[in-house]
């Protein structure tokens, strides 16, 4: 672990303490940091409350005269198909206390004139593939972390980019003129700090995090602010008295593994504003997995019934893995009962596959094992650790039609592709009341945060 001090140029010494770094930080004599003097740049560009924020710019610029933004408003789900869920909120409807994952109903009761829109996730994506064109012609080093939030790293170019302050006034100015949206941007000499920076005071501003401002700026805030403290590290932090980032930050290390382990390590160093990742170049939206999810109207409870539901999920699972050309090598299945508990299960593969046949049969096991006969009004699949699909591996375990399965699937693609997901419907289907298709892209599909970063 190497420590460095501040070398203050004017000599006016406005922190002593030692801090972490990659190289001996300088100040200039209005207290700005100077990218001449330090290689590492990383910006962190995250959309304000994105959902809302997208679809309030496509009505905007449709013509509707009301902006979602400046009343109280939110994206969710159909509450008569029981997936009425708060997904985005406005600023104006946080003063009601509205929290993203509530009911529609409860969000209602806390604001009656609270509107609502539905989510509409092709708009998303269009939205930010256009946020990512405007990005690339900053920097080629961009990592596009999830639907709505990007790293761009602008180490070692200086020579383009001699003031870091206007370069990232001017991108988010260029987002708002061009694309009507606004997004905040965190500015540091690593991913972590940015991202951090970027959810200081929103929407429409840049704030930075550089490490001689952690002191200040991040240890003051409660633990639970820092990433990867989550609602089961919570309360043990709390049992050590540790109820800031500071607090956690200063804590002895050894304390902290021999209570959470290698964790306890991890957030040690996220607290002290540690992380030597790099931004990971990428054209896509990085994929930790594809997962799909339905509330079903009514509640099911037959097994049979399930199973033509996880059919319906499995359908655009497997299309969707395969047009991302990858395969999976984990399959999960969650379960949410009419009492609203809610249990997984998952199971890794021999083989890594791409076949809505092949996923289909593995969730119908998951589920026969995991459930317990109550009624169930939420189920889902997600496919995790997943894999190109350029070459595939037969297993001994095969049935043998393997590649037959994988044509009968290109062939349903590209037909439902050119015709709509309708024009082939599988027979079991006919007359269930289920949808052969269920879902759409989600924002699970996207990662969060993770301990890679």
């Amino acid at each position: 672990m190497s420590k460095c001090y501040v070398e203050i140029i004017n000599t006016k010494m406005l922190y002593t303490e030692p801090m972490f770094a990659y190289n001996v930080l300088y100040i200039d004599s209005k207290g700005m940091y100077s990218m001449n003097n330090f290689d590492k740049l990383i910006f962190h560009v995250d959309v304000n409350s994105a959902y809302l924020s997208w679809e309030a710019t496509y009505r905007v610029q449709h013509g509707e005269k009301v902006d979602l933004r400046e009343i109280p408003s939110v994206v969710g789900g159909d509450e008569e198909s029981r997936q009425g869920i708060v997904l985005a909120k406005s600023i104006p409807a946080k003063k009601y206390k509205i929290a993203t994952g509530e009911s529609l109903f409860l969000a209602r009761q806390k604001c009656p004139e609270l509107v609502i829109a539905p989510p509409r996730y092709d708009l998303y994506m269009q939205c930010s593939n256009a946020l990512n064109e405007i990005l690339q012609q900053y920097t080629p080093q961009i990592q596009r972390f999830s639907v709505d939030e990007s790293f761009l790293d602008f180490s070692n170019m200086q020579h383009l980019y001699p003031d870091y302050m206007k370069l990232a006034e001017e991108i988010k100015e260029r987002i708002k003129k061009e694309l009507g949206f606004t997004v905040n941007i965190g500015m540091s000499s690593n991913k972590l700090l940015a991202k951090v920076a970027s959810d200081f005071e929103k929407p429409d501003n840049i704030h930075t995090l550089f490490p001689w401002e952690i002191k200040d700026k991040m240890w003051p805030l409660p633990v639970e602010d820092l990433f990867m403290v989550g609602g089961a590290t919570l309360p043990k932090l709390n049992k050590l008295n540790i109820f800031t980032i500071g607090e956690l930050a200063n804590y002895d290390l050894e304390v902290l593994k021999s209570v959470l382990k290698s964790h306890g390590a991890l957030i040690w160093n996220y607290a002290n504003g540690i992380d030597n990742s790099e931004v990971r170049k990428s054209s896509h939206i990085e994929m930790k997995g594809i997962g799909n999810s339905t509330t079903i109207p009514f509640d099911v409870e037959d097994r049979e019934t399930a199973h033509l539901v996880l059919l319906s999920l499995a359908e655009m699972v497997g299309a969707r893995l395969r047009n991302s050309q990858n395969c999976c090598s984990v399959i999960s299945i969650n379960i949410r009962s009419s009492n609203f508990i809610s249990y997984s299960h998952q199971k890794k593969l021999y083989c890594p596959t791409d076949c809505t046949k092949k996923i289909a049969e593995v969730s119908y096991r998951l589920f026969d094992e995991k459930w317990n006969g109550e009624p169930v009004r939420h189920i889902g699949i997600q496919v995790t650790q997943l894999c190109t699909n350029e070459f595939y591996q037969c297993s001994l375990f095969d049935n043998g039609n393997s590649e037959k399965e994988r044509a009968l699937d290109k062939t349903l693609d590209k037909i439902r592709s050119k015709y709509g997901s309708g024009a082939l419907v599988r027979s079991s289907f006919l007359h269930s009341g289920i949808k052969s298709i269920s879902g759409g892209i989600g924002e699970e599909d996207y990662p969060v945060m993770s301990s890679l970063l």
